[in-house]
């Protein structure tokens, strides 16, 4: 099994310490408690974000926002990386995770809210469309997580995120991969790629998600699996962010 998404990896749904899937006579991992658990996270997101937004009244407020946004996403980074290297700790890590990228995104999306009025509403819905869209076509059958698709979307995805640790690094000297940013038809494309790839990285989830209720993994395997499930939908919404603000600032 792969995935694009770190938190999702090929061992990722076997019992931590003895390297065995946990038999269904213990108490294992449901679906519906996945969903469950995804909901709350989500639910933690918009409560953080909420905050971040209310303080952002235009650019003489950054100043008092600033240290939040830093600290939702180094922290949320740093939440992130503990959560996969310790899973065990998901039913914690996890909403703090939420809370964390919540301050981030609330921050970030009233800041190009006030550039381009409208456009977290249409990113919201873009983001929460396709996650519907996506698990219909995959619970229908129409989508398929083969061996293949899986090597193209993890081959893809590890490709996007090389090419913008090159464009951090370049940062650092006052340089910058000009496509990644700039809102030409090449931005554009590329960010409209970005798009699809974070998507299809859905998929995966759904897949390695179901992999683990089928295999009777562990109870606390819910939250890991809705936190993999927020990773990937927080990446989602970013880049359809930015690609709408792309679109929108050639008009």
């Amino acid at each position: 099994m792969r995935s694009g998404n770190p938190a999702l990896g090929q061992n990722t749904f076997l019992d931590i310490g003895s390297g065995r899937v946990v038999s269904r006579d213990d108490q294992a991992m449901t679906l519906n408690g996945t969903v469950n658990k995804t909901g709350v996270l989500l639910l933690l997101i918009m409560v953080s974000a909420m905050y971040t937004w209310s303080l952002y009244t235009g650019p003489e407020s950054m100043s008092a926002i600033t240290p939040l946004l830093l600290a939702g996403g180094i922290g949320g980074f740093i939440v992130a990386l503990v959560t996969i290297f310790k899973k065990q700790w998901a039913p914690i890590t996890a909403p703090i995770y939420a809370l964390l990228e919540g301050l981030l995104l609330g921050g970030l999306s009233a800041m190009m809210e006030a550039r381009f009025p409208g456009i977290v509403i249409q990113a919201v819905g873009l983001t929460f469309g396709t996650l519907g869209a996506l698990l219909m076509a995959y619970r229908s059958g129409l989508i398929r997580a083969t061996e293949n698709f899986k090597l193209g979307v993890v081959a893809a995805t590890g490709g996007i995120f090389l090419l913008y640790m090159v464009n951090i690094v370049m940062g650092f000297f006052g340089h910058s991969i000009g496509f990644i940013h700039e809102s030409g038809w090449m931005g554009i494309g590329f960010s409209a790629f970005v798009v699809v790839v974070a998507a299809m990285n859905l998929v995966l989830d759904f897949d390695f998600i179901e992999n683990g209720v089928e295999s009777g993994a562990p109870k606390y395997m819910e939250w890991y699996g809705a936190f993999g499930l927020i990773v990937t939908l927080v990446w989602l919404y970013l880049e359809i962010l930015r690609l709408l603000s792309k679109l929108q600032s050639r008009n």
